[in-house]
Parts: structure tokens; C-alpha cells; sequence
């Protein structure tokens, strides 16, 4: 059974950082593409950053870029997301995504999902 568990949430001031983690178990995904994906109350899934399989390339949201850095550990089967610089509108449910074939910002391509883990930004 595969499964993706983030963790690094919690409650940062404005212009804090945190960062999540992703491990993943049961697949490897060593030549797949993860991904960061976000979804505020009231508001649809938003794509945040995707990574691609061997770490070369990487996408940002233009909300983040400049602020948040996704990276990969794939001896750890583990994708990162650096938030620094947040904004009370950074506040979501941040969820990580794995398995797609390239380093895509639609949801739709990516198969395995975590449960997410909540980041509130207070002003």
C-alpha cells in the first residue's frame, strides 16, 4: 500500500518559514515527478511546486515563487517544501503528490496523494 505523510504544519507569523516533509512507502518514486499542491477554506486545490524525477527541474506557482523551494531526497523516497517569506494568504492544507511523469501542475496527473498537513499564517 502506498502511502505519502506530510508533516511540518502548524501556526507561523507572517514572514516566518516552515518546513514540510513527505516521505513516501510502499513505491518508489525515484523516476516519477512530485509535487506540492494546496487548498484554502472555501477555495479549490491549487498547484504550489512540482519537482521532476531526477531534481533538475522545478515550477513554481507565481504566488510563491521566490519564496518557497521544492527539493527531493530520493535515497529517502522523500520530497521537501521550504516556505519562507509566508503570508497569511499562504494559509491551506498543504497535501504533497507523487507519480507523474513529468513535472506537471495538474492535479489529474499525479495518482498518489497524502492525507495533508494544515499551515495558518497569522498577521
Amino acid at each position: 500500500q502506498v502511502q505519502l505523510v506530510e508533516s511540518g504544519g502548524g501556526l507561523v507569523q507572517a514572514g516566518g518559514s516552515l518546513r514540510l516533509s513527505c516521505p513516501a512507502s510502499g513505491r518508489t518514486f525515484s523516476s516519477d515527478a512530485m509535487a506540492w499542491f494546496r487548498q484554502a477554506p472555501g477555495k479549490e486545490r491549487e498547484f504550489v511546486a512540482a519537482i521532476s524525477w531526477s531534481g533538475d527541474n522545478r515550477y513554481y506557482a507565481g504566488s510563491v515563487k521566490g519564496r518557497f523551494t521544492i527539493s527531493r531526497d530520493s535515497a529517502k523516497n522523500t520530497v521537501y517544501l521550504q516556505m519562507n517569506s509566508l503570508k497569511p494568504e499562504d494559509t491551506a492544507v498543504y497535501y504533497c503528490a507523487a507519480g507523474a511523469g513529468g513535472a506537471y501542475s495538474n492535479s489529474a496527473y499525479y495518482p498518489y496523494w497524502g492525507q495533508g498537513t494544515q499551515v495558518i499564517v497569522s498577521s
